[in-house]
């Protein structure tokens, strides 16, 4: 039987922290760099900053809701929140309901409101294959009961966020169930067969779809293209080299004027480095270094094999998105198109991310569990 503690112990304290300073700094750097997206309109500012702070309080409710229903919930319920999420984001396919902007079809309209599925997708998926692998146990590190379930998951996952396209919302929800397999006791044989697999897809993906052939090019060549498909990379470069050492200040970003593409989206961490500098985009890094290690570190006291693998699991998915951001506007990895989450504009990037961290704390709170 489930005892739970009176008081949430100093990791989780120290884990709900690391999330306020993150949301907290976000929303100033947030604020700042929303200035390159309207100017001198300070209606428009106005604006803009309080549709940002009215998603974060909400999600920050949703967070602190979610923190007191037991996680186990989320077991019993694995199966149809999986396909809850599948049919939500299949939707944004049918006309009428989906629409589209700057080339790709991700989000559900329904009046002023709009809806990006695929972030539900990542909860879906991360919570059923949580699930899936504590009720085979000690078979999950096979390839019957763990690999190839994982397979058939990524498969229904790829072929979904691929025609939106979507590849970096695939690419972390891949690295949360990798993640989640090896947690689950998966082989490092298997560790090996995967990696041949994606380098194959992704050379049969850059051969049949241009905007991927063109990512991977400017990764390698960041030269080859500096007003087309290189431009955001080069821009980045420019802000981030610009801060220096300490920043030019809050406010001052010269590139979010007319010269970083989305500088309120997945170009915010180059905003927050050229006003902030290399001592700003470090004290970013070790947040979310702390964030991950920290919410590891629940995942691996627990005792109950479902609340283990589902805290690694979210945990990962936070991480593997906010560095998938991050390493790309440094060059280290291709453009992902992922937003910086707890700072990037994107209503339900914020309000499932903090959901999931609502899910850590709660199992957080859990001192010892019945194995499963």
């Amino acid at each position: 039987m489930s005892q739970i503690t009176s008081k949430p112990k100093a990791e989780s304290r120290l884990f709900l922290l690391l999330v306020v300073l993150l949301a907290g700094f976000g929303f100033f750097i947030f604020l700042s760099a929303s200035l390159g997206m309207v100017g001198s309109d300070l209606p428009g500012f106005i604006r803009i900053g309080l549709k940002q702070f009215a998603v974060l309080m909400a999600g920050l409710i949703l967070m602190i809701a979610v923190a007191n229903i037991s996680y186990r919930h989320f077991r019993t319920y694995a199966l149809p929140l999986l396909i809850l999420s599948t049919v939500a984001t299949a939707l944004v396919f049918v006309p009428g309901l989906g629409i589209s902007a700057g080339g790709a079809t991700r989000w559900l309209d329904r009046g002023p409101v709009s809806f990006q599925p695929a972030e539900l997708l990542k909860l879906g998926f991360v919570i059923y294959y949580a699930a899936w692998l504590a009720s085979v146990k000690e078979k999950s590190g096979t390839f019957k009961q763990g690999l190839l379930p994982l397979f058939i998951l990524l498969g229904l996952a790829g072929g979904l966020l691929i025609l939106q396209p979507d590849t970096g919302t695939f690419l972390v929800i891949a690295a949360a169930l990798v993640g989640q397999f090896f947690v689950g006791g998966g082989k490092w044989r298997h560790l090996f067969l995967m990696a041949l697999l994606g380098v194959l897809a992704i050379g049969a993906l850059a051969a049949t779809k241009p905007y991927i052939r063109d990512r991977i090019v400017t990764f390698f060549d960041p030269d080859s293209d500096t007003l087309g498909s290189a431009y955001q990379i080069n821009q980045s470069l420019i802000a981030i080299g610009s801060g220096g050492l300490s920043g030019r200040g809050f406010g001052q970003s010269l590139q979010k004027f007319n010269f970083l593409p989305q500088p309120i989206g997945d170009s915010i961490f180059a905003v927050a480095s050229e006003e902030f500098g290399f001592i700003g985009a470090i004290i970013i890094l070790l947040l979310f270094l702390a964030f991950g290690l920290g919410g590891l570190k629940i995942a691996a006291r627990q005792t109950d094999t479902f609340g283990r693998l589902l805290a690694a699991g979210l945990v990962i998915l936070v991480i593997s998105q906010s560095f998938a951001n991050i390493g790309a506007m440094l060059g280290l990895i291709p453009l992902t198109g992922e937003p910086l989450i707890f700072v990037s504009q994107g209503g339900s990037a914020l309000l499932f991310g903090l959901t999931a961290v609502g899910i850590i704390l709660n199992i957080a709170r859990h001192k010892k569990q019945t194995l499963t």
